[in-house]
């Protein structure tokens, strides 16, 4: 069976990931140097790239029922909104994903796994933030899915180096591949 990996970028959006964020994610200016090495790597090889973000309804009516009260105190990644958008450095091009959740996980309620699918993607490739929650819930469903996983550990953040290491433990732990971004385009030219 070919090898063919696609490219996810989690959640690297203007409310969580720019100086500006609603809901700065502490982690998250870090990653953003790796991940735009890892995107020049996948558009140089041609490989799909997907861009996911969390999207809701201006009204909240979409949000986790443990996050509601912070939405409606601080509404966050609320559709058409700058916020909701792709950080400048990550911008989407013509021919990359823009796949939109509601959920911690890329793959709930999402047309991800059909376009993966159809474009013969046997391999993921993940990176953004943040990593014990979209990053982990993202890495543990495409497992389920039956997706080799590889979690880029450089280009994924969390609000604190200890929470981040422990839960790229556990991912390891459970079969998925560790890679700094450096090591990347060796491991896709093996």
């Amino acid at each position: 069976m070919t090898k063919k990996p696609a490219l996810l970028i989690i959640d690297m959006q203007n409310d969580f990931a720019s100086a500006q964020a609603v809901l700065p994610v502490v982690g998250a200016q870090a990653v953003i140097t790796p991940l735009i090495q890892l995107l020049s790597l996948f558009r140089e090889k041609n490989l799909p790239v997907f861009h996911i973000v969390r999207v809701h309804e201006p009204d909240g009516s979409d949000v986790e029922w443990f996050r509601s009260d912070l939405f409606k105190n601080k509404p966050f990644a609320v559709r058409g909104t700058h916020g909701a958008a792709v950080i400048d450095e990550l911008t989407p091009v013509p021919g990359e994903h823009l796949i939109e959740k509601i959920r911690m996980s890329a793959f709930i309620g999402t047309t991800l796994d059909l376009i993966l699918r159809t474009l013969g993607v046997t391999i993921v490739v993940v990176g953004g933030i943040q990593t014990p929650n979209c990053i982990r819930t993202t890495v543990f469903d495409a497992m389920a899915y039956n997706y080799e996983t590889v979690l880029v550990q450089d280009a994924t953040g969390a609000q604190t180096k200890d929470i981040h290491e422990a839960n790229v433990l556990d991912m390891k732990n459970i079969g998925v591949m560790i890679l700094n971004t450096a090591d990347v385009g060796l491991w896709l030219d093996s």
